[in-house]
């Protein structure tokens, strides 16, 4: 009798520890997976954070979706001025998800995986907003790509940036879209032929980034760089903007040609009439920031 009651109780006890692990694992799995980029807004600063750094926000075709659809949400409101992108950890970015683009996946995927790496490079640069890279780490392959792209790049002391895919077969070839168009072209091949990093001081030199700060400042003069675009007219940032990668893509007097008609546009938008008068009233503009006709073209 008591040995029957004392295996009765073992038995409750062992189901009793099976049903709290099934249930552990059934509350596990309930949980949401974190987002893989974060998006706030505030005063007209967008802040946009790749999220996964256990993967070393490796930019995968899920993540660069993810960013691509936090760009793009309300990109046309007056309330965004300017937007931006940092990351959450020791590495801002390690580029490409290299399991991705095994022989599994198939060339369609792959395929797809640079379409939309590209169609997001080409994106930061096309909406009518300014886009700063904020860049606290080591920015490689696409990731260093990303920090070409943007408009602004203000990182730390410790970061570094580089392109090796040569060293694991794979060229980083997309990449240097961007990248060559940042640095001299001797800096380049040296970096896309070698895979080697170069420091900040470096970057900053060659010009693929704007300004090294300490890591103890970058929020603070990343913000600082934001909140003076936003002070500034959203439809003239962004005319001036678009204007400004197309004249690149031109001759010299192609550009002239184009940078001339833009500047007579400028002058025909209420918000530039508006800044002239200002300035010479000696008073602060009072922006409307709508894409407003002062006096017809």
């Amino acid at each position: 009798m008591a040995r029957n009651l004392f295996y009765r109780a073992a038995n409750i006890v062992q189901l009793s520890r099976f049903t709290l692990l099934v249930g552990s694992k059934s509350l596990c799995t309930q949980i949401p997976a974190e987002p893989l980029t974060v998006r706030q807004q505030n005063n007209g600063i967008r802040s946009i954070t790749l999220n996964n750094p256990k993967k070393r926000n490796a930019l995968s075709l899920s993540m660069l979706e993810s960013l691509r659809g936090n760009i793009l949400a309300d990109i046309d409101s007056d309330d965004l001025r300017v937007i931006v992108i940092s990351a959450k950890g020791p590495v801002f970015s390690s580029g490409h998800d290299l399991k991705e683009l095994t022989s599994a996946q198939g060339r369609d995927y792959h395929f797809k995986v640079f379409q939309a790496c590209s169609e997001v490079m080409t994106l930061i640069q096309d909406i009518p907003v300014p886009v700063i890279a904020m860049v606290n780490g080591v920015a490689t392959a696409a990731g260093c790509q990303l920090v070409a792209s943007c408009d602004i790049a203000v990182v730390t002391e410790k970061s570094t940036f580089a392109t090796p895919g040569v060293n694991v077969g794979l060229f980083c070839s997309t990449p240097a879209v961007a990248i060559g168009r940042a640095v001299p072209k001797k800096v380049a091949m040296e970096m896309l032929f070698t895979g080697s990093p170069i420091s900040a001081q470096d970057a900053l030199l060659h010009g693929l980034v704007s300004k090294v700060v300490p890591e103890e400042r970058l929020e603070e003069e990343t913000l600082a760089i934001a909140r003076r675009v936003c002070q500034a007219s959203r439809p003239v940032v962004a005319l001036g903007k678009a204007t400004f990668h197309r004249q690149m893509a031109q001759g010299r007097d192609a550009a002239y040609a184009i940078a001339s008609r833009v500047m007579v546009d400028n002058l025909a938008l209420r918000d530039g009439q508006e800044g002239i008068r200002a300035f010479i009233e000696k008073r602060k503009p009072v922006w409307t920031n709508k894409a407003e006709k002062a006096h017809d073209e």
